[in-house]
């Protein structure tokens, strides 16, 4: 462990542990490990997924560390490449990444959560934005939430602060599952272990493609689809040949990853 946090591989999967008592606050170094943590998972041929989750079962982590901030750590100051967490606008990072919400996940902790692809909640957890009570805009928040829930939902929660259950995050479409207490992180590993036996090269296409046209037309997307390179990849690999014949000669395939 580093800065409170922990990372632990588990064959192709990587878990990464917010543990910094009480409540898995991030402060200015925890940010930087944050992102180192997640630029070497994306360079790691050998690391396929990553599952993003707090210590303890009280908190994911409220964001920011106050503490940290009334010592002087700046509200700008330079907290990784990819900025808060490492998962606000990340570069190139296409594998998929897994939240794990084990509590309360409020402003920084809530952005990092939007930055994974996979939501799986604990039923007592808990998201909120209150940034708008200490006049701070959540600017990663904003940008994203709209594009993840309806636009008046959206708004209401950035412009009160107030809190959503599990279970409205899971109407809206903001969490994939909601699990007991306590069960958050097994199910978060038998989707990790679900995806690490998939084709290699099939899920950073699929987010190559989805970034790239998230906000494209249909019909400019099809375009653009025959221009992006991990897509084409896909479309003259032998993992796709492989994968025709395992299906006709009735067995599991055999991925390579070429």
């Amino acid at each position: 462990m580093q800065d409170g946090i922990k990372t632990h591989r588990d064959g192709a999967v990587l878990e990464v542990t917010i543990d910094r008592p009480k409540a898995n606050a991030i402060d200015l170094a925890a940010s930087r490990r944050l992102n180192t943590v997640f630029e070497q998972f994306r360079d790691d041929a050998s690391l396929r997924v990553a599952i993003v989750t707090g210590a303890g079962d009280r908190f994911f982590s409220p964001g920011w560390d106050l503490k940290a901030a009334a010592g002087g750590e700046a509200s700008d100051s330079d907290w990784g490449a990819g900025g808060f967490g490492g998962l606000n606008y990340p570069r190139n990072l296409n594998k998929p990444i897994i939240a794990a919400v084990n509590g309360v996940a409020c402003g920084g902790g809530f952005e990092i959560v939007l930055g994974t692809d996979i939501i799986v909640m604990e039923e007592h957890a808990r998201f909120a934005l209150p940034e708008i009570n200490v006049a701070v805009l959540a600017d990663a928040g904003t940008i994203k939430l709209r594009r993840r829930i309806p636009y008046h939902v959206a708004v209401e929660f950035l412009m009160t602060g107030r809190w959503m259950d599990a279970a409205e995050a899971k109407h809206w479409g903001l969490a994939n599952h909601v699990v007991p207490k306590g069960e958050g992180l097994a199910r978060a590993r038998e989707i990790a272990q679900q995806l690490a036996d998939g084709p290699p090269l099939l899920f950073p296409a699929i987010k190559q493609l989805l970034r790239h046209t998230e906000m494209v037309p249909e019909h400019e997307a099809f375009e653009l689809h025959d221009s992006l390179h991990l897509v084409q990849q896909v479309v003259r690999s032998e993992d796709l040949k492989e994968g025709t014949r395992a299906f006709t000669e009735k067995r599991k395939p055999r991925w390579t990853g070429r």
